[in-house]
């Protein structure tokens, strides 16, 4: 794993094949239930979606991706009721999808596996859900961050907007497009200091010219609510 180590490629070049996600938002008129569902793209770690009960087909419903953490799994995300709560309030699709091993391809090969199956999750999410093409967000927590944050800027013609939880590196192939990102980290977090990681990543982000908001919060390696919920805001713009 990369840990805390900040990882920045400056060049603004073309995405690599390896980590192009190829699934794109598309006009769909049919009547997707609410609630928590597995896509079935994996036997073994599959990708959940999660509709809110707002959710209407001829409305164009932004997207949240989620990406767990290291060792972790995407019930960090399923299992909080809270989570579905602000979702529900918000009408906010949520695509939490696991990683194929023990953490995201990047930390321990390179893009490869996890883009694919991503990539395969987003495609039946964007057939069953009228997505907005201009409101779709990656985020995660720990691990999940730094991968959102590095998959996300390859990738910023889908994701125009990358919410990092906790992240400890930020290590893109290349740019494409510029999303507007969101940070949040615990001054108190001893997985991943913020003096080696957010302080540092937040400088590079901004010199880079992205846009950039960030939250400190007294606390350790965590996702807490409150964060949650300005992020959520931040994103959908409330």
């Amino acid at each position: 794993m990369l840990a805390s180590t900040v990882l920045v490629n400056s060049a603004r070049a073309q995405t690599s094949v390896a980590d192009h996600l190829r699934a794109r938002p598309k006009v769909v008129s049919d009547t997707a239930t609410p609630g928590l569902s597995a896509l079935g793209v994996s036997a073994t770690r599959d990708a959940y979606l999660y509709i809110p009960r707002r959710y209407s087909p001829g409305r164009p419903a932004p997207l949240l991706v989620l990406l767990h953490g290291a060792t972790q799994s995407a019930e960090l995300w399923t299992g909080s009721a809270e989570l579905f709560a602000m979702a529900d309030t918000m009408g906010l699709v949520l695509l939490m999808p696991n990683s194929k091993d023990r953490t995201w391809d990047l930390m321990i090969g390179g893009f490869g596996p996890d883009v694919r199956l991503l990539d395969s999750a987003l495609t039946v999410v964007f057939h069953r859900c009228n997505i907005d093409r201009k409101h779709v967000a990656l985020g995660g927590f720990s691990d999940g961050a730094s991968y959102a944050l590095s998959l996300g800027v390859s990738n910023g013609d889908l994701f125009g907007f990358l919410i990092a939880f906790s992240p400890g590196f930020f290590a893109p192939a290349g740019a494409v497009g510029m999303p507007r990102v969101f940070v949040a980290h615990g001054t108190s977090d001893q997985i991943l200091p913020i003096a080696t990681t957010s302080r540092r990543i937040v400088p590079m982000l901004k010199e880079a010219g992205y846009k950039v908001t960030y939250h400190e919060f007294e606390g350790p390696h965590t996702v807490k609510a409150d964060q949650m919920r300005a992020a959520l805001a931040w994103f959908v713009g409330r």
